[in-house]
């Protein structure tokens, strides 16, 4: 059975959260446009928000694996290779975090942080806000309309 791994961040394109419901044993999204209701697979969401963190984390490879491997005290080019290596890699485990899902507090802590994905009634992904560090979520962070 799968789960809903962005449950609580997602919105519609008005800034509205998506509610999960179950079809069946299938976790869908829920996107309200013109008074219709749309039951998107979550799945199809959650893979396109993994794939957006997977180009992320490729595209600072060198510096989260500097990074990674300084805080495990391993500073040392043979550890960051690996890590660097596993980052380019982290679409082998998605099958698994789309069956586990993330923790309910990461989920509660990462909207608290203002990350939030908007998507459409078609389940494409439209804007996904990263909080940059140190800064507090917008009050005003929905898509301009």
């Amino acid at each position: 059975m799968r789960k809903a791994v962005f449950e609580g961040l997602v919105y519609d394109e008005a800034g509205r959260p998506v509610e999960v419901a179950w079809v069946g044993t299938e976790p869908h999204y829920v996107v309200e446009e013109q008074g219709m209701k749309f039951h998107v697979p979550t799945e199809q969401v959650d893979r396109q928000i993994l794939a957006m963190f997977q180009e992320l984390a490729v595209s600072h490879q060198d510096q989260i694996s500097r990074a990674m491997a300084h805080l495990w005290g391993q500073d040392d080019p043979f550890t960051q290779a690996a890590i660097a290596t596993h980052l380019r890699h982290l679409d082998q485990h998605f099958d698994e975090l789309l069956r586990i899902g993330l923790p309910e507090d990461l989920r509660l802590w990462m909207g608290m942080m203002g990350f939030r994905v908007v998507i459409n009634f078609r389940g494409e992904v439209l804007d996904v806000h990263f909080p940059a560090a140190g800064q507090a979520p917008d009050d005003d962070w929905g898509p301009e309309m």
